[in-house]
């Protein structure tokens, strides 16, 4: 495929048009040949996340002549899928695919890029991040790992989770053995809840096993493709910790520094276009995905809310706790909370309004 023709056909705006100049034949024929290695943390199964790392490349690959070549493996082939922040940070590989929250155990403040709980949904999340001045507070922070990151696709807000048992009050929620990604592990644990991190090639064996009662991943079109729905019934919604998910493209630091500018404004460009591909293709995938779990004996059932607020409490009262241990979380958690009032504020006036009422009408038939 010819460079411009697809970066015109992205339509990513002045950015694209800056990226395609930068990868004009006549430039790139004068770049050097860099091959790069990309581990994620997602298996080949899952055609949208570990396949945003493909296009990643694919796309690199395009913008530069193939002077730029990576290389992608999937969880396990060169570390665990939970390995990914070390392996980049210690230079087994220049860069790797992952959600940030899944090294909340280093330091809680890796929750920001990923979302953090009860905060705001994907679009006003990836409006913090990169107009509210999230991404460089995270970058900040990474410095001291040696890792720059950019947000690299997203999900939209992620169901509860899958079930052996119904949810009907707090009780149901102590001693539960529960795959939970990353922090909301914390929050849970303060219900009663037995938080168990597992990558996600890993948990359908946990959870056929009993190893873990329940279990929640993305959302109907990659659960559907794991298989949750043949071991557990209930299907819980909505996945409070992940209103917004959005995905992280670490990259080593001095690996960066390393390669052109040129090379470098491909990475950012490159992550956007994934971003902006994933989040819709899971908008696009999730309905059709949805009605075949139900059709196949899936029970679907939102979380009691007397079940949200106390979650909910339990998250905001933890996150102040932290906040006066921890002045880097407090930094970043202060920022996003400002943004996030604003955020709520015009979503109220314009967009929860038109959204009710939309729904009203599809509810009715028209």
């Amino acid at each position: 495929m010819n460079r411009r023709k697809f970066v015109k056909q992205a339509g990513v705006g002045a950015t694209a048009v800056a990226t395609a100049s930068v990868a004009a034949p006549a430039i790139a024929q004068s770049m050097p040949e860099v091959k790069w290695r990309l581990t994620s943390s997602f298996p080949k199964s899952l055609d949208t996340l570990y396949g945003g790392a493909e296009l990643f490349a694919k796309i690199i690959g395009e913008m530069s002549d193939n002077k730029f070549q990576i290389r992608v493996f999937a969880a396990g082939e060169i570390v665990p899928g939970l390995q990914v922040a070390d392996a980049v940070q210690n230079a087994t590989v220049e860069m790797g695919q992952t959600a940030a929250y899944y090294y909340f155990g280093k330091d809680p403040s890796f929750v920001f890029e990923t979302g953090l709980p009860f905060s705001m949904n994907q679009r006003q999340y990836l409006a913090w991040l990169t107009h509210g001045g999230g991404s460089a507070l995270v970058n900040e922070f990474y410095k001291q790992y040696g890792i720059t990151s950019f947000p690299f696709g997203g999900t939209g807000c992620q169901m509860g989770g899958w079930f052996r048992k119904e949810i009907n009050s707090l009780d149901d929620l102590k001693g539960l053995k529960f795959r939970v990604g990353g922090f909301a592990g914390l929050i849970l644990t303060n219900l009663g809840v037995v938080p168990q991190q597992i990558a996600g090639g890993d948990i359908y064996p946990a959870l056929e096993k009993g190893t873990i009662d329940a279990c929640e991943w993305v959302g109907p079109y990659d659960d559907e493709k794991l298989g949750f729905n043949k071991v557990a019934k209930y299907y819980y919604y909505p996945g409070w910790w992940e209103g917004a998910s959005v995905g992280s493209m670490y990259v080593n630091s001095k690996a960066m520094e390393s390669i052109p500018v040129g090379y470098r404004k491909m990475i950012e460009a490159a992550s956007g276009l994934v971003t902006s591909w994933m989040v819709p293709k899971y908008d696009a995938g999730n309905p059709a995905a949805l009605k075949r779990l139900v059709a196949g004996g899936a029970v679907l059932k939102p979380f009691p809310r007397p079940v949200l607020e106390a979650c909910f409490d339990a998250a905001y009262k933890y996150y102040d706790e932290v906040s006066a241990k921890n002045a880097g979380f407090k930094k970043i958690y202060d920022s996003l909370k400002e943004f996030r009032a604003d955020q709520n504020l015009w979503f109220r006036v314009a967009e929860n309004t038109f959204d009710n009422f939309n729904f009203s009408m599809s509810a009715r038939g028209r």
